[in-house]
C-alpha cells in the first residue's frame, strides 16, 4: 500500500450489535475522508485474506482485553492512513459515540497547534469519539484522557509483572517519561444539536525509540526479562480505565479526579517565568504554579500574593515562555 491508494478501513466489534454497525457501513459505503479521501471498507472477518506482518495490530487481542460497555468497542483499523483523527471526526454522525480508529500508520499525523505528529512504526497512534452536553465541562476532558493514560500504563506494568514506568503529564496535553515527550493529546469538537461532538486523538511512543524515547526502551534498561509493551494491551487499558473516569467526570466533576491528577502531572509548586508585554516593554514575573482553575487553566500565584490564570497563547510553549497571565479577583 502507499498513500495514494485508498485507506483500507477495517471494521470490527466486540459484539453482534457491532458487527451489524459494521455491515450497514460496509454495504452503504458510508465512510470517506476530508478533501475527497477514497476508503475501501472491510470487516474484521476478511483481515486475514491479507498478510500485513508481525507489526499488524491484533484486533483480537484487543477487544478480548477490553471490559468496557461504551468506549472502544467498535473499532476501525487500518495499516496505513492519512490520521485517525480525521476518520472519526469527518464521519462522527455515522459512527456509534465511542467508536475507535487506530492505525500501524499515519502520514498526516496532527498534534497541537496544527503541529505534525510524528508516526513512526510502534507507535500506538489512535482518536475516538464521545458527546457531551455541557459546553463547561469539555476542556477539561483532555485532562481525563491524559489521566486515564498514566494509570493505564500502571495497570499493565502491574497485570504483567513489569517494573514501575512512571509516565507524567506536562500540562495542557503532552505525555512524559524520564524527561521526554512520549505521547501527546488532541480533542476537538463541533456543536451539533444541542451536544458537543467531541473526538479525541492520542499518540503514544510504546515501541518507537525515535523520535524522543518509548516504554519498550525504558522496560528493557529496567528489566532482565525480555518483555515487552504491547499497543494493544495499552490500548484496551486505556479505555477501561477511561472509562471509568469519565463517568466520574461526568457525574461527580473533575475535582474528584484532582487529586490523582496531581499526583500524576508535573508541575505542583513549578516556579515559572510569565512575559508579558507592556506597552514596549517585555515584563517578566514569576509565578508558582497551584493546580488548576474551574476552567482547565493553571492557577498559579505571584511573588506579590496575587493570585492569576495561565493561559497558552496558542503557540507552541514551554514552561518559561508562552503564556499569557490573567489576574482573577
Amino acid at each position: 500500500m502507499d498513500s495514494a491508494s485508498p485507506s483500507m478501513l477495517f471494521l470490527c466489534g466486540k459484539s453482534s450489535s457491532e458487527w451489524e454497525v459494521a455491515k450497514s457501513l460496509k454495504i452503504n459505503d458510508t465512510l470517506n475522508l476530508p478533501n475527497g479521501g477514497k476508503v475501501s471498507a472491510l470487516l474484521q472477518s476478511e483481515i486475514n485474506t491479507f498478510r500485513f506482518g508481525e507489526y499488524a495490530f491484533n484486533v483480537d487481542l484487543f477487544l478480548n482485553s477490553l471490559s468496557t460497555k461504551r468506549f472502544g468497542r467498535f473499532l476501525i483499523w487500518s495499516p496505513l492512513l492519512p490520521s485517525t483523527h480525521d476518520v472519526v471526526s469527518h464521519n462522527f454522525c455515522e459512527l456509534p459515540v465511542g467508536t475507535v480508529c487506530v492505525a500501524d500508520t499515519q502520514f498526516k499525523g496532527r498534534g497541537r497547534s496544527k503541529n505534525a505528529w510524528e508516526s513512526p512504526r510502534g507507535c500506538l497512534m489512535f482518536s475516538f469519539t464521545l458527546q457531551m452536553e455541557d459546553g463547561k465541562t469539555v476542556p477539561l476532558v483532555q485532562y481525563v484522557v491524559s489521566l486515564a493514560v498514566t494509570e493505564a500504563i500502571k495497570d499493565v506494568c502491574d497485570r504483567n509483572g513489569f517494573p514501575f514506568i512512571n509516565v507524567r503529564i506536562k500540562w495542557p496535553n503532552d505525555l512524559y517519561l524520564n524527561g521526554l515527550k512520549v505521547g501527546g493529546i488532541l480533542c476537538t469538537s463541533t456543536y451539533k444539536s444541542k451536544k458537543f461532538n467531541v473526538s479525541c486523538g492520542i499518540g503514544f511512543n510504546v515501541g518507537n525509540e525515535k523520535p524522543t524515547t518509548c516504554l519498550n526502551t525504558v522496560l528493557k534498561e529496567l528489566s532482565t526479562t525480555p518483555n515487552e509493551f504491547r499497543r494493544e494491551d495499552v490500548m484496551a487499558a486505556f479505555f477501561n480505565k477511561f472509562e471509568m473516569f469519565y463517568d466520574i467526570f461526568i457525574n461527580q466533576g473533575f475535582q474528584t479526579l484532582e487529586e490523582l491528577y496531581y499526583r500524576t502531572w508535573l508541575h505542583s509548586g513549578q516556579r515559572v517565568i510569565v512575559q508579558e508585554k507592556n506597552e514596549d516593554r517585555v515584563v517578566e514575573n514569576v509565578v508558582t504554579i497551584q493546580g488548576l482553575t474551574s476552567s482547565g487553566y493553571l492557577l498559579a500565584i505571584g511573588d506579590d500574593n496575587q493570585m492569576c490564570e495561565l493561559h497558552p497563547d496558542g503557540n507552541s510553549f514551554d514552561f518559561f515562555e508562552g503564556l499569557v497571565r490573567r489576574k482573577l479577583e
